[in-house]
């Protein structure tokens, strides 16, 4: 619930504390008012109205509709007979002053009119000539103390819940803000990732159809029996290319999704993503052998898969590829060199720069590890990462 709304209904009914005093008044003491001697009917009736009519405006003068109705009351008091209805609009706009902050001077206004109207209706009520019926009693002073002070204790705890409802709205509002940027931040992270997976995809996959058909226009002529071996491969490329775009690009449609029909993608299917690789690839793996968590298991494939893709695209030809899978006690490591004499165009420095390398160390930086990508000192290009497997912080990414 927001906070307006709240504001907005209680504008609606301004005139409900009017209407409240108004039947109090009229209905409570109008005969009061009827039975003092003419003309003082017409003032005492004037006076009985006045304080719920001031009370229109008691949220744009809180202290000005207490001390016109506070006048009021003790002006009607003096004329007649003491009754408590009479007094609505002076407690009513008490109990407002009270609410909207205005504590100390509305309880000093309070006491002010109080005893006014005590001496006016007590001890000077023989000097000003009040009729006898008018005079008050010191209980009924101290009813009315009372009932002063009640007015304004209420009227605190009624400041002090608006106060807590404010700021539960605020609090609440505070949330909904939260919720909202953390689903945009969400939404954000999985564009991301689809972009990062299609980039790996499609360039591991186009890069081997390049190379095979490059393969295949050069043998098409001398040897057609290899030729063909290429065309075979390609189209098996542009099938694995396509089964793997529509995985990605489902989760953009969960609610149609299929099962899938391929294993995920992991290190389990090195040996498939090395046969492919379109150059020769030796694969050594050393550690004890063991389930990875699924988001490691899927970032190490991706990582060998981009290497592959950067190797087919900027090694020399003839360049050869080790890949090296070490399954150490809390880390999955890894390794990709190959032994082109020419650094990857956009990745010449210690730092690795391009969209390749950028993309594998962001998928080891979310998941709490590193990546290191340079020239290798005995010749070509190496990629090191190091993946967690103990415990894989949520830090959103790859």
């Amino acid at each position: 619930m927001h906070p307006v709304p709240w504001r907005g209904r209680d504008r609606a009914r301004p005139g409900g504390a009017v209407i409240a005093a108004f039947c109090f008044h009229v209905f409570g003491a109008w005969g009061l008012a009827r039975a003092v001697a003419p003309p003082g009917d017409l003032l005492a009736c004037a006076l009985l109205l006045a304080g719920p009519i001031a009370l229109a405006w008691r949220r744009r003068a809180p202290l000005a509709v207490l001390a016109v109705a506070l006048a009021t009351t003790i002006g009607f008091a003096a004329l007649t007979a003491p009754r408590w209805p009479y007094a609505a609009a002076a407690v009513a706009a008490l109990f407002s002053a009270v609410k909207a902050g205005r504590r100390r001077s509305a309880v000093a206004l309070a006491a002010a009119g109080w005893l006014t109207w005590a001496l006016v209706t007590g001890p000077l009520a023989a000097r000003l000539g009040l009729s006898q019926a008018a005079h008050t009693d010191p209980r009924a002073a101290l009813l009315a103390a009372a009932a002063l002070t009640v007015t304004v204790l209420l009227g605190g705890a009624a400041k002090a819940r608006a106060e807590h409802f404010a700021e539960m709205m605020k609090v609440r509002a505070e949330r909904a803000r939260a919720h909202d940027e953390q689903e945009r931040r969400q939404a954000s992270e999985e564009r991301l990732r689809i972009a990062r997976e299609l980039h790996d995809v499609l360039g591991h996959h186009l890069s081997l159809i390049n190379v095979q058909a490059g393969v295949g226009l050069h043998l098409m002529d001398s040897r057609p029996e290899q030729a063909r071996e290429a065309l075979s491969a390609i189209k098996s490329a542009s099938a694995e290319a396509l089964r793997e775009v529509r995985a990605v690009l489902g989760v953009l449609r969960p609610e149609e999704e299929a099962a899938p029909r391929q294993p995920a993608l992991g290190l389990d299917r090195l040996a498939e993503l090395t046969a492919d690789a379109g150059l020769p690839v030796t694969t050594t793996t050393s550690g004890d052998r063991r389930e990875l968590p699924a988001e490691v298991d899927r970032a190490a494939y991706r990582i060998v898969q981009e290497a592959l893709t950067n190797v087919r695209r900027h090694a020399t030809p003839g360049a050869t590829v080790t890949v090296t899978v070490a399954y150490a006690d809390d880390e999955l490591r890894l390794s990709v060199r190959n032994d082109g004499a020419a650094a990857h165009p956009g990745e010449r420095g210690p730092d690795g720069a391009g969209s390749g390398i950028a993309g594998m160390r962001a998928r080891a930086q979310a998941l709490g590890g590193t990546l290191s990508a340079g020239p290798d000192p005995g010749g070509g290009f190496l990629v090191c990462a190091a993946l967690p497997t103990a415990a894989v912080p949520a830090r959103g990414g790859a």
